[in-house]
């Protein structure tokens, strides 16, 4: 399996060019803003939702301005969100580095939010991006939407099979979809390849969710982190679901009451992972993985070989089989 660096080989000019761009699109006369923004770009992740952009963008018709402006679009309305959970989570960590509002507290963690989301919004409208705008401003209201369904089946713990689908399309494919169309978009009028890429994408987002499952059933001394966190944070992810809808009936009420009021017990938890381990629900989450992104491959297959629909296929083999 080829590296992240490796993968970005025929866009690494776009993506340093890209990181111009994106702190450009932050920067603000407020001091303490430009601070905060700066400290967002140091920190920034792998850059694989600007890879999805630019690689999409190259296959189908090459890399311009409006690429670059659909990059700093997904990325600023993405980050705003980010921000936002990471208040609503209490959270005071992300990706290694202290959260916004570990750092600031949480009234500015929200206005910086919010200065996020309105230079995103701003970034489109100065630049007559609408349909950029459309693509990633649905992405971010379906993240939203199946954050809150997963809240509320995380309630009862009556998730089945096709709601979880239905999350994880919203809460993460959606993302990658509209990285995919949106680049896809600033490279090509065609409604068709649009529509085309947004569902690669999807595909895509599906396969990595799933591979998440999985990863918390995976042996921590592999993935570096430890297992059953799905579990304690009462989320119902697919061989779990599968395990539950496969059990008896004992064995399915005594782990909804593990879930429901020991989540927390580590060797409660630790045998809850086991059991899933043991029974059939690991290998039917990964052939629905596999289902997914052979799915994605048969998208990228109709369009002409290049090295970004290589650079794409690379991708999505890293997404999926990757150990953490």
């Amino acid at each position: 399996m080829n590296s992240l660096n490796d993968i970005a080989q025929p866009i690494e000019g776009h993506l340093k060019a890209f990181d111009r761009h994106f702190r450009e699109a932050m920067r603000t006369r407020v001091p303490l803003l430009n601070k905060i923004t700066g400290y967002i770009v140091r920190r920034k992740g792998k850059q694989v939702r600007p890879m999805f952009v630019f690689l999409s963008a190259g296959m189908c018709g090459g890399v311009n301005e409006s690429t670059y402006r659909a990059a700093s679009l997904v990325e600023l309305l993405h980050t705003a969100t980010l921000v936002h959970d990471d208040v609503v989570d209490d959270s005071f960590e992300r990706r290694g580095f202290f959260s916004i509002n570990a750092l600031w507290k949480n009234k500015i963690a929200v206005l910086v939010g919010d200065f996020l989301l309105a230079r995103g919004l701003l970034l489109a409208i100065d630049n007559q991006e609408f349909d950029l705008l459309r693509i990633v401003s649905d992405a971010t209201r379906e993240m939203s939407e199946g954050e809150l369904l997963q809240i509320e089946k995380a309630r009862s713990l009556d998730i089945d099979e096709a709601t979880y689908y239905e999350v994880i399309r919203k809460k993460t494919a959606s993302l990658i979809a509209s990285c995919c169309a949106s680049g896809a978009r600033s490279a090509t009028p065609d409604p068709e390849i649009v529509e085309k890429m947004r569902l690669f994408g999807e595909k895509v987002g599906m396969a990595f969710q799933i591979k998440d499952d999985l990863l918390d059933f995976s042996d921590s001394r592999i993935t570096g982190k430890p297992n059953g966190v799905d579990i304690k944070e009462k989320k119902m992810t697919l061989p779990l679901i599968w395990y539950l809808g496969n059990a008896s009936e004992g064995e399915r009420k005594g782990a909804i009451r593990l879930i429901r009021r020991h989540s927390t017990n580590r060797r409660k938890t630790r045998d809850l992972v086991r059991k899933v381990r043991e029974s059939q629900g690991i290998a039917y989450a990964m052939a629905k993985m596999d289902h997914y992104r052979n799915e994605a491959m048969q998208i990228l297959d109709t369009f002409p070989a290049c090295p970004e629909r290589e650079g794409l296929r690379q991708l999505l083999v890293f997404t999926t089989d990757r150990k953490h």
